[in-house]
Order: C-alpha cells, then sequence, then structure tokens
C-alpha cells in the first residue's frame, strides 16, 4: 500500500472502481479501506469525479504503457496486441476495461470521466495506427479503428465467456485484415 495519502487513495480507489464500478463505492468506503482522513481527501480531490478522473488519468498512462511493452515483448506486431489481451483476460482479476466500464456507468458524453475513458480509447487507436504505419498497411487510420473495434469485442466478450478466447478469435480476424491488405 503506497505511504502518501493521495497514493493510497487513487490506489484505493481505482481497485474499487474496477473490482465494483464507480457509482457502487462510495466515498466512505474508499476512506475506510485507504486509511485516508476526509480532509486529506477533499484537500487532494475536491469530489469523487475529481477522483474518478485522477484514477483514469493514471491507469491510461499505466496501461498503454503495458500494452506497448507487452507488443514489443510478444514480437512487436500489430497482431501482438490480441496476444498482450489474451494475457490480461486469463488474469483471476480481470473484469473488462475500466474505461469501457466507465463509459457504460458515465452516458453522459460531456461528463469528465466519460471524456477520460473515451481519450482513453483515441490514445489506442493512435498507438495502433503506430503499429500499422510501422507494418506498412494502406490504410493504418482506417485499419487502427478496425483492430480497436476487435479489441474492444474481445474485452466485452471474454468478460461475458470468462476467458482468454476472445483474444484469439480477435487475432484471427485482425490477421486476415493484415491479409487482405497484403500486410499479413
Amino acid at each position: 500500500m503506497p505511504v502518501k495519502a493521495r497514493d493510497r487513495l487513487l490506489a484505493t480507489a481505482e481497485e474499487l472502481f474496477y473490482a465494483e464500478g464507480i457509482r457502487a463505492v462510495g466515498i466512505e468506503r474508499i476512506l475506510a479501506e485507504s486509511g485516508v482522513g476526509r480532509a486529506s481527501l477533499y484537500r487532494h480531490f475536491p469530489s469523487k469525479d475529481d477522483l474518478v478522473v485522477a484514477v483514469l488519468e493514471a491507469r491510461d498512462r499505466r496501461w498503454r504503457a503495458w500494452l506497448a511493452e507487452r507488443v514489443e515483448a510478444l514480437g512487436g506486431g500489430p497482431a501482438a496486441v490480441f496476444d498482450a489481451l489474451a494475457e490480461r483476460f486469463a488474469r483471476n482479476d480481470f473484469r473488462g476495461c475500466a474505461f469501457i466500464n466507465t463509459m457504460v456507468e458515465s452516458a453522459d458524453p460531456d461528463g469528465s470521466a466519460h471524456r477520460v475513458a473515451a481519450d482513453h480509447k483515441e490514445r489506442v487507436v493512435a498507438y495502433l495506427e503506430q503499429l500499422l504505419t510501422a507494418a506498412q498497411v494502406s490504410e493504418p487510420a482506417l485499419l487502427a479503428r478496425e483492430f480497436a473495434l476487435l479489441m474492444d469485442g474481445a474485452i466485452v466478450t471474454a468478460l461475458r465467456e470468462r476467458t482468454p478466447a476472445p483474444a484469439v478469435r480477435a487475432r484471427r480476424i485482425a490477421q486476415a485484415l493484415l491479409a487482405a491488405d497484403g500486410a499479413g
């Protein structure tokens, strides 16, 4: 457990939000489990929304760094994103995508949490476009959006099926798209 109050709040909130949902977890629970006092919470985060945004921003940075590291370790090609996802899906604590979950809970597209989650998805698309550009596909921007759709579909399906198999199926589809482009 982190030593600094802000870090304890972020770690506790992230764990609880991911496991149980943003709406289901109240400030009292976060305070109790983090061991941080109310005054300290509000000094760092004036509202629960501010805490949610900070959690999502930190998770975004860590998740994208994790993805880039795993893709590189798994060969560096665009289809390796699905191998990385399969690893994630196999974890006992897999509860879907924190960003998809947030967009579902915070359906208002103008809400701060929803915007942070949507921005995360756009950064993932940009990363995919970089991978696809390096693979010399003819339309990397279009294919990046198709890969993102496959990723999101695999994430939701893995949550429903409780198996890494959707990532394997999505990888096969991605490889077919790459082959059709001549980059496969």
